[in-house]
């Protein structure tokens, strides 16, 4: 086991399916999406369909971002004095710069916009960090580092990202990589906010993160080389190193994967690299089947997912696996062990 390990305390999220946490788990849970027909046409003159998340106003843009992270935040912190929050460092998951029709201001305007939404100002030490779905593992490390440093006592991660905007989505349209009636190698675009309050352990039922590793795939999906997992392999063995395990320890596996091939190919080759020992079950949940291909927010979503699987006990054991990769070739894996009763 790493000697710092770090605990998810709260949690927050806004999906298409359900705009809290206990609602958006219980719906991915029982396998529930409603993805709805978008404003845009493709190619094939049909509607793009995608997950949409509904708010009491059609806002949209940066708006919406700033909308569904104050909401998702405002959840999480639910049980922490209004008083304290603002001595709580924000950690900001958004979309990679190399993301096609990227929003603007992500970099310099959204966390201060969520902040005038909040009306507050987060601790010293908070940032954004925009590696898109490897985002929320970036931050784990990164909050563990404030944690164990005595920057803080707390510290809040949070993610908010959309792709149904045209300039992202006429891109993946182009480059076939949407699902649709004839294109079945693809994803159902989505959006979503999410938010999770961690510390050091010390309670008496929590989901401990004990081990995180990251590796670069070089056979990223736009390469034109074989792909080996290699990425993907060192970030998983990186992550069971630092929780001093092997992969057959594990009882749950839970990734960002959305519907594209590639991916679970990835996944695949990765697992028959350093699996050891047969395991007759090994269950692998990807919640963007329900919530679409949510970005930077897919991250957060998994390890609320994660979180209520344990604690109501409906995951297959305490250990699991998380997994998460962007088209850039960024790699990440994180050990989960849940601990109590």
């Amino acid at each position: 086991m790493t000697a710092q390990p770090i605990a998810i305390k709260h949690t927050g999220l806004i999906t298409s399916v359900g705009l809290s946490a206990p609602a958006a788990c219980a719906a991915i849970r029982a396998k529930i999406g409603n993805p709805t027909e978008t404003r845009f046409l493709g190619s094939d003159g049909e509607w793009i369909m995608a997950h949409q998340v509904p708010l009491e106003q059609p806002w949209r843009g940066r708006a919406k971002l700033v909308k569904m992270a104050a909401m998702a935040i405002a959840e999480c912190l639910d049980e922490i004095p209004r008083a304290h929050w603002s001595a709580i460092p924000l950690l900001l998951c958004v979309a990679e710069r190399e993301r096609p029709g990227r929003l603007d201001g992500l970099d310099d305007q959204l966390l201060v916009e969520i902040e005038e939404e909040l009306g507050l100002h987060f601790a010293l030490g908070s940032a954004i960090i925009p590696q898109g779905r490897v985002s929320a593992a970036i931050a784990l490390a990164e909050a563990r580092k404030l944690l164990y440093d005595g920057k803080a006592p707390l510290v809040l991660i949070a993610a908010t990202d959309s792709l149904l905007t045209w300039p992202t989505l006429s891109r993946y349209e182009r480059a076939e990589r949407l699902l649709s009636s004839g294109n079945s190698n693809g994803f159902i675009p989505g959006e979503a906010a999410g938010a999770i309050l961690m510390s050091r352990p010390g309670g008496p039922v929590e989901l401990q993160c004990i081990g995180i590793g990251f590796g670069t795939e070089q056979a990223s999906i736009d390469a034109d080389q074989p792909l080996r997992a290699d990425g993907l392999a060192t970030a998983i063995r990186g992550a069971l190193s630092e929780a001093r395990c092997e992969l057959h320890d594990l009882d749950d596996r839970i990734a960002d994967l959305s519907g594209e091939q590639y991916y679970f190919k990835e996944a695949a080759l990765a697992l028959s690299r350093l699996l050891r020992q047969r395991k007759a079950e090994f269950d692998l949940w990807h919640p963007a089947e329900c919530i679409g291909e949510s970005g930077a927010a897919a991250g957060i979503a998994m390890l609320a997912v994660a979180d209520a699987a344990c604690r109501k006990a409906y995951s297959a054991g305490p250990h699991l696996l998380f997994h998460c990769a962007n088209d850039a070739g960024r790699r990440a894996a994180a050990i989960l062990r849940f601990s109590g009763a």
